[in-house]
């Protein structure tokens, strides 16, 4: 395993933000949390702990857009995409100021925290606000080129955050792209979409199908929005089955998106989605709560093959 995608987005904030004097650094009193307490423990005099006000985090993070910084405000997936949104709609959708909204503990990764905490519904959200561009992070060295391409791209973002550990699935200096997904493993049989903590999964998920003789291909699709329909109308094509797997609520999110495409398009192809069926989650072990919610990779494998049958 690498080391935690919390970890890595203090460091890479840190990496770049540290000697660029527009990046100011907001969070809403868990810094600790979402480790956006390494930079502030660096440059005091560009970070802002607002205390548990997201609302008024937003505001301020408004303000400092508004004559040329570059905000990046801090708190739990759930909070930024509940208390925040007035804000984000407004200011950042509506008025397109340059502020990057990070969703820390996102999906299920806030194990212990109770329900409220659990964030299943963040992605579906933020990605219908017109202006914005969504990313769903997968490991450190994402995490890495997500800060950096942050701070270079004017415009409002959403960058889901996990609080667990990844395994790594690229290597430094891997060239990502905005709207472009990235093919991890060819299949012919049938192809799995996945984002965030789940590519892990889904990669484990179509060494147990290859074992079964099937082959399927997997597929990062770590930008939500603009989401890259060639690529699959282009895997849909070539595998007419598609599985969407997601740490999300499977209404709104990745597989609707990729339905979405579907639908809109000649390409004939059967899709089963993976996610939470519209419930919120309980509390536990985090490898206890994919398992109950049918995340881990035996329930891709099976949704795999169902598609498969499906054809």
């Amino acid at each position: 395993m690498s080391k935690t995608l919390r970890e890595a987005y203090g460091e890479s904030l840190l990496k770049y933000g540290r000697d660029n004097e527009r990046v100011f650094v907001l969070d809403a009193d868990v810094s600790n949390s979402t480790r956006s307490i390494v930079f502030g423990k660096e440059c005091p005099e560009r970070f802002i702990n607002v205390g548990i006000a997201e609302a008024n985090m937003v505001g301020v993070a408004a303000g400092l857009a508004s004559v040329g910084f570059i905000p990046f405000v801090n708190t739990f997936a759930v909070f930024l995409s509940s208390i925040g949104l007035l804000g984000a709609r407004t200011f950042s959708s509506y008025s397109k100021l340059n502020i990057k909204f990070m969703g820390g503990y996102g999906g299920l990764s806030d194990s212990f925290d109770g329900p409220t905490h659990q964030s299943l519904e963040d992605v579906a959200i933020m990605r219908t606000l017109p202006n914005f561009q969504v990313f769903v992070a997968s490991d450190e060295y994402q995490v890495d080129w997500l800060v950096k391409n942050a701070i270079e791209v004017e415009g409002p973002m959403y960058i889901r955050l996990s609080r667990e550990a990844t395994r790594t699935i690229y290597t430094p200096g891997t060239l990502f792209e905005t709207g472009k997904g990235k093919i991890l493993r060819e299949g012919k049989d049938a192809t799995i979409i996945a984002n965030g903590a789940m590519v892990q999964f889904a990669l484990d998920a179509a060494e147990i199908l290859a074992q079964k003789g099937i082959s399927a291909g997997v597929v990062d699709m770590f930008c939500v929005k603009p989401i890259d329909k060639e690529l699959i109308l282009d895997c849909a094509s070539k595998t007419g089955a598609i599985v969407t797997v997601e740490e999300h609520s499977i209404i709104g999110g990745l597989g609707g998106a990729v339905a979405e495409v579907l639908a809109a398009s000649n390409v004939k192809a059967i899709q089963e989605f993976v996610g939470v069926n519209d419930r919120h989650a309980e509390c536990g072990p985090y490898s206890a709560l994919l398992k109950k919610y049918g995340l881990d990779a035996e329930a891709i494998a099976a949704a795999t093959e169902r598609a498969i049958s499906r054809k």
